[in-house]
């Protein structure tokens, strides 16, 4: 009979614990099912949604233009990946800058603070406008003219002030026992920061990091105001000459399959990140 009541009691809990994984996942796609077919009967039902969809939603049109808008989608991924590197680099320098104690190091940390209030307090279109249009009409012997190098230089510009920030709170968030044990262990400043300060830094702040490449991912597109031929750029000229919007959402389709990716990839990151802490500190 405890034989009996005991493999009873293990069959309950297993069928709810099954029940109580199951269920909510059931319910939250019924739900967002729900949710779209009536927003999608409410769309069709509208008495310009024909007018619409030839205008934003023309298949022909998405699929004559696609080749073109990718080439330009190639160029907005190519500025993307060689400005994350940069700013990953020149942003931790910023930084660390900013970190330094002592006079000798006065100027330097003047530097890093009005850079970083200058960059970071300024629009990411204005310093593309500023740079792409501004630096190429100086004509400054031995320096590049071309509007997409000034262009992903006020990108990186402005991008490395957000990121020398979320470096900052990473290595304030470190104990300063650990600088007192550097400190007694006799490393000077630099070897503090590279050994015992800067891991646990960009260790705590990597999912932040990784939000701020989603969003750089998509202002990349702001390089088209310069007349760059990106995806948004093609996209605009074929509309332009037929006025037919359907090429945005080409690029728009592009830019989704690239971005969605790197957001789940964060919200991964992210989890890891939340579940080492909370085993860290029980």
């Amino acid at each position: 009979m405890i034989f009996k009541g005991t493999r009873s009691r293990k069959r309950t809990g297993r069928t709810l614990r099954m029940r109580d994984r199951v269920l909510p996942h059931l319910i939250s796609t019924a739900t967002v099912l729900g949710a779209v077919l009536i927003f999608r009967a409410l769309i069709l039902r509208a008495e310009q949604w024909p007018r619409i969809k030839a205008q934003f939603f023309n298949l022909d049109v998405i699929i004559e233009v696609f080749p073109k808008v990718l080439h330009g989608f190639g160029i907005n991924m190519s500025v993307w990946g060689i400005a994350l590197v940069v700013i990953a680099v020149w942003a931790l320098v910023l930084a660390i800058l900013r970190s330094l104690t002592g006079p000798w190091f006065a100027p330097l940390k003047v530097f890093s603070i009005v850079y970083i209030d200058l960059l970071r307090g300024l629009p990411s279109l204005l310093l593309v406008l500023l740079f792409g249009f501004g630096m190429p009409a100086l004509q400054i012997p031995g320096l590049p003219k071309s509007s997409l190098f000034w262009g992903a230089i006020a990108m990186i510009s402005s991008y490395s002030a957000y990121a020398a920030e979320v470096y900052r709170s990473g290595m304030d968030s470190v104990h300063d026992g650990q600088r007192a044990a550097a400190k007694a262990l006799g490393l000077n400043q630099g070897q503090t920061l590279r050994y015992a300060i800067l891991p646990q830094a960009i260790r705590n702040v990597f999912p932040s990091l990784l939000n701020l490449a989603v969003a750089l991912q998509k202002d990349v597109a702001l390089l088209s105001v310069l007349g760059i031929r990106d995806a948004v750029r093609e996209a605009q000229i074929y509309t332009a000459r037929t006025f037919n919007y359907s090429t945005l959402i080409a690029a728009a389709a592009l830019f989704l399959a690239a971005t969605i990716p790197l957001a789940r990839l964060t919200d991964y990151v992210t989890k890891k990140d939340r579940e080492r802490r909370l085993q860290r500190t029980t």
